[in-house]
């Protein structure tokens, strides 16, 4: 039945192209020249007086046309076409020779290729009509549309799927889930082939769809997720308004019933049983219990109680937040031989309740759980607990301080022995009878020593020590007159010479380590030995301190300066303990405002007027000035042990020239040539024996005179230079060695010799005279750096005198 109406489409759109066609040669359009000429000449064309132009419609053409032969489009004809086959026709653009061929002697056009116009719905192209024989253009290029014609042949879609709803379970009827949308790729603009209408294929129990709109909503108010949580529901969508012959497509929707509150939760069983021992701790979990709900998520979330007031005193309920679970532990210790079985009643509810569904019942259920105590043997128990004992410091080494006492609470009854914990009383000053727990003194006391005692007492089952208990005591020692009062520190005072009777010297106060229970009270009195004293008096205050004032006029260091007044205290008892303490008064010399000035005894007055942090600023300061002269002292003498070695031992090897054979290493100091260059007046200098110098004592003396004379050095081929030699090239080796030592060589040049010098050498190294009566012993007075030549010359000397001899 389709396909007869395919190919009665065909027939009718074929027809009514024909008589488009048909009507085509009424209408056509004139394009008029603005001159005359043949018509295939240019000329004419250029002109434009002769009457030209195209005549054809606008075309279509069916898409998706079968048939075997090229699919007639249309024509293409230009009014100057006389039928004598004179003209070509071209045509140019989208799918020109391919999708469309023309017949260039007729004009006809043909589609050669299935179209489809959901790819394309029209093509562009540009006719041309030429001469044959000249190819020229006889019209102007004109542009023409083929537009593809649509059949219904594209079925909606669901371009979004798959689609995934969700309601709530019992939602009303009418509730929308979700909204679904198909899309047809037909011609909307033409005919119906793009009208879509949606309908319900399978679901339809349960679920509606709005046949335009799309919209998905329920069609019952009683869906239950626990029964179906999830719903396949098959939507249809058919185009041409969904007319027969209409082409429909289908998508799956997946809806989801979500939960809500609407089941209470449910204990599987009405009872539940469990045991534990009476020996369990507190916080010890006796069992789980667990109510079902049938929802999920945060509507299964519950909470468990007590219920029963014994439960709630003796057990302790708490709701595991991972699985849902009560769980019961111990809130009070067990006692088998008090109670052996516990009832308790545990209570589920919902933690998050709907209000909507409150009508359903409540959202709470019941349950009873039996716990049975187990019987242990138990260690003994202290009766009463009471941790506090007393005793007198002076009670006697085995007093009875307290007794505690321990029984064994099993049913046996079995004897308790007792003992103290040694690591509490390692000195053993308590001590317990094993079998009464009698406590004693073990050592004479001392409050003042230690005042607290803190010990562990153990008992434990005398046919069996493993089961012990424990119970600490603390043991006060009490207080008893046993120590005599004490002056507070070793008083020192001070008094003016100047001082006026009944003036305040010093304020006593004394300690005692004594702690009676009604405080302390004190008394103040002058010691006997102080009855013929009348230079000071002591008063009684009455509040545990006293006041010494001067009794007389003026003091005279001279004559005393140190008081030392003996003062007897008292205290309260019982029985009442004293003892005497000394104050010491010294006698100081005050200005007119009465700050002291001095005092015979100099630490005093240091400690008088001098706080000790200034006492203590004093002492470092005075340390560290005798630390910098102990520095100072032992940088002076590194340095000077350090300079003699060096005048021992280095010399600090100079080698010297002396070109003008002047005043040699006399001169090395400083370089004036003044005294070279000053002409003297040498008529009256002796020669003789190489050299001389002036007459001593003669009346042409000048200040040159004075200077010692010097052998005169006369080359000599036997003189041995060895000694000097092997000195310096020992000092040579010693300096290439020790490569941290600086060079200290220093050449110095003299060039000036002086003028008319009658005197042929002045160096002082060596001499060949043997007539000199020169002493050269003054050389060994010049220092370490003269030693060498004070030997050499020294030594010569020497032989000569033998030799005279």
């Amino acid at each position: 039945m389709a396909k007869d109406l395919q190919g009665f489409s065909w027939t009718m759109l074929l027809l009514f192209c024909a008589i488009q066609e048909l009507g085509s040669w009424a209408m056509h359009t004139a394009v008029e020249g603005p001159g005359l000429g043949e018509p295939g000449d240019p000329a004419l064309l250029a002109s434009g007086r002769v009457k030209r132009g195209w005549v054809w419609n606008q075309f279509f053409v069916v898409e998706e046309y079968t048939g075997t032969e090229p699919l007639y489009v249309g024509k293409i004809h230009s009014d100057s076409d006389e039928g004598d086959g004179s003209i070509k026709y071209t045509i140019s653009g989208e799918g020109a020779g391919t999708i469309f061929l023309i017949d260039e002697i007729t004009g006809d056009i043909h589609a050669t290729e299935r179209l489809d116009r959901e790819q394309k719905t029209f093509y562009t192209l540009r006719a041309q009509a030429r001469d044959r024989q000249t190819d020229q253009l006889l019209e102007p290029e004109s542009e023409f549309i083929i537009k593809v014609q649509d059949i219904n042949d594209s079925e909606p879609r669901f371009l979004e799927g798959p689609y995934i709803g969700s309601v709530a379970e019992l939602s009303p009827i009418g509730t929308s889930v979700m909204q679904v949308m198909a899309s047809d790729a037909d011609d909307p603009t033409y005919g119906s082939s793009a009208r879509v209408v949606y309908s319900v294929l399978e679901g339809e129990q349960h679920f509606t769809v709005d046949s335009k709109t799309g919209v998905i909503r329920t069609a019952v108010a009683d869906l239950d997720r626990e029964t179906q949580d999830r719903y396949e529901v098959v939507i249809r969508a058919t185009d041409m308004a969904g007319q027969l012959g209409g082409l429909s497509g289908s998508t799956t929707v997946t809806i989801v019933v979500t939960d809500v509150n609407d089941n209470p939760p449910r204990f599987p069983q009405k009872m539940y049983q469990f045991s534990i021992v009476e020996t369990a701790p507190v916080g010890t979990a006796i069992g789980r219990v667990k109510a079902e709900d049938s929802d999920v998520g945060e509507n299964t979330d519950m909470t468990y109680q007590v219920k029963d007031e014994e439960g709630v005193e003796m057990f302790k309920v708490t709701t595991d937040s991972n699985t849902q679970e009560a769980v019961i532990t111990v809130q009070k210790p067990l006692d088998y031989e008090s109670k052996k079985v516990h009832t308790v009643v545990v209570e589920a509810l919902n933690k998050f309740v709907d209000p909507r569904f409150v009508d359903l019942g409540t959202f709470r259920d019941q349950t009873i759980v039996r716990v049975s105590v187990l019987d242990v043997d138990e260690p003994p128990e202290f009766r009463p607990p009471s941790n506090l004992m007393e005793v007198q410091e002076d009670a006697h080494v085995g007093s009875v301080v307290g007794i505690v006492t321990a029984l064994d609470p099993d049913t046996a009854n079995h004897p308790v022995r007792y003992a103290i914990d040694r690591s509490t009383d390692a000195e053993r000053i308590f001590d317990i009878d094993a079998k009464t727990g009698a406590i004693v003194t073990g050592k004479v006391l001392d409050r003042e020593t230690a005042g607290w005692h803190n010990i562990t007492v153990l008992a434990m089952e005398a046919d069996n020590h493993s089961q012990v208990s424990r119970a600490s005591l603390r043991i006060r020692i009490l207080d008893v007159n046993d120590n005599p009062p004490e002056l507070a520190t070793p008083y020192e005072a001070a008094v003016c010479e100047d001082a006026k009777p009944g003036q305040l010297i010093q304020t006593i106060s004394v300690v005692d380590r004594d702690e009676p229970q009604s405080g302390h009270r004190f008394y103040f009195t002058l010691a006997p030995e102080a009855t013929n004293n009348h230079h000071f008096s002591l008063l009684d205050i009455q509040d545990n301190t006293a006041a010494v004032h001067t009794q007389r006029v003026g003091f005279n260091r001279q004559e005393q300066d140190v008081y030392l007044l003996p003062i007897l205290v008292v205290d309260s008892g019982p029985p009442a303990l004293s003892s005497t303490g000394t104050l010491t008064i010294r006698v100081c010399g005050c200005d007119s405002s009465g700050a002291i000035q001095s005092c015979n005894s100099t630490a005093y007055v240091v400690s008088a007027t001098l706080s000790p942090g200034a006492l203590i600023a004093l002492l470092v300061c005075v340390l560290i000035l005798v630390v910098l002269v102990l520095l100072i002292l032992t940088l002076k003498r590194h340095h000077k042990s350090h300079l003699t070695s060096e005048d021992d031992e280095d010399m600090r090897d100079n080698v010297i020239k002396y070109n003008d054979e002047g005043g040699g290493e006399q001169d090395t100091e400083a370089y004036d040539m003044s005294a070279l260059r000053s002409l003297y007046d040498f008529s009256e200098i002796k020669a003789g024996d190489g050299g001389g110098g002036p007459a001593e004592g003669g009346p042409g003396r000048n200040p040159a005179s004075e200077l010692h004379a010097l052998p005169q050095w006369v080359q000599s081929p036997d003189l041995d230079f060895s000694v000097f030699r092997d000195y310096i090239c020992r000092k040579v080796e010693q300096a290439d060695e020790d490569l941290s030592v600086p060079p200290y060589d220093s050449f110095q040049t003299y060039a000036f010799e002086g003028s008319d010098s009658p005197v042929p050498s002045l160096s002082s190294i060596n001499t060949w005279s043997s007539g000199s009566e020169q002493d050269f012993s003054y050389l060994g007075g010049w220092g370490p750096r003269f030693r060498q030549l004070a030997a050499l010359y020294a030594g010569r000397r020497g032989e000569e005198d033998s030799e005279e001899s």
